[in-house]
């Protein structure tokens, strides 16, 4: 039986994505700082497993890594999602304890869950797994006042380019899945303040995350956009 372990599970994409991964057939590690959303998402389940963590503080992913380890015995795949927009207001309306506090979920968060996660599929046996991080439509081109947000999604391709190449010899595969519009918490705070906004499915993002991870590792679709067909990303500005 495979597994991957997802961060930012309990809410938005995270959530839509284990739930595809359970009816898969998959040990799913659930990560979250709310533990009971995890469990309602886990109730009648038993391959999920209930990780309840922040993904900042780096011994309590430690400890969710390993008890997801002892359940699992292997880590196949990680979906490294968990994240936050922040204040939408210009670079001199954002105090740096906002930009801080961005910079602390949506870039040591995944830095932590990468680390962690490479460390594991280094030295198990047989080596190797699958690292797909969240990265956004902001990776490519930003929405307005989003100085935060769309700095960390720039910073996340940079890391899953690094991964992609230095897990090479350990048959690590690094990909990057950016996502525009899907209908989750986030987006709804957005849509609420523009009625008009063109959103999809947040499923058709979760089967596509499965769908990355589902390959061997002899392929890797290193970065993968899946937006809503309106949305204005093409000529956005």
């Amino acid at each position: 039986m495979r597994s991957i372990l997802i961060t930012g599970a309990s809410s938005g994409i995270g959530r839509a994505t284990a739930q595809v991964f359970l009816r898969h057939g998959w040990i799913v590690g659930l990560v979250a700082r709310r533990a009971d959303m995890l469990r309602d998402l886990a109730a009648g389940r038993d391959t999920a497993v209930v990780l309840p963590a922040d993904v900042t503080d780096a011994e309590a992913m430690e400890r969710a890594f390993d008890t997801f380890l002892g359940r699992a015995g292997r880590l196949d795949a990680v979906f490294n999602n968990a994240g936050i927009f922040g204040p939408a207001a210009p670079i001199d309306e954002i105090s740096l304890d906002d930009w801080r506090r961005v910079m602390s979920v949506n870039l040591d968060g995944m830095f932590i869950t990468a680390r962690l996660a490479f460390g594991h599929m280094r030295r198990q046996s047989p080596q190797g797994g699958r690292i797909i991080n969240n990265g956004s439509i902001s990776a490519h081109a930003p929405r307005e006042n989003s100085v935060c947000y769309t700095t960390t999604k720039h910073a996340i391709t940079g890391l899953t380019r690094t991964l992609a190449l230095d897990g090479r010899p350990f048959d690590i595969a690094c990909c990057q899945i950016d996502i525009g519009n899907a209908e989750s918490e986030l987006v709804a705070g957005l849509k609420a303040k523009n009625p008009g906004m063109h959103t999809m499915d947040v499923t058709l993002a979760a089967d596509a995350v499965y769908r990355m991870a589902d390959l061997p590792l002899s392929a890797n679709i290193l970065f993968q956009t899946i937006m809503a067909t309106k949305m204005p990303f093409v000529g956005r500005g």
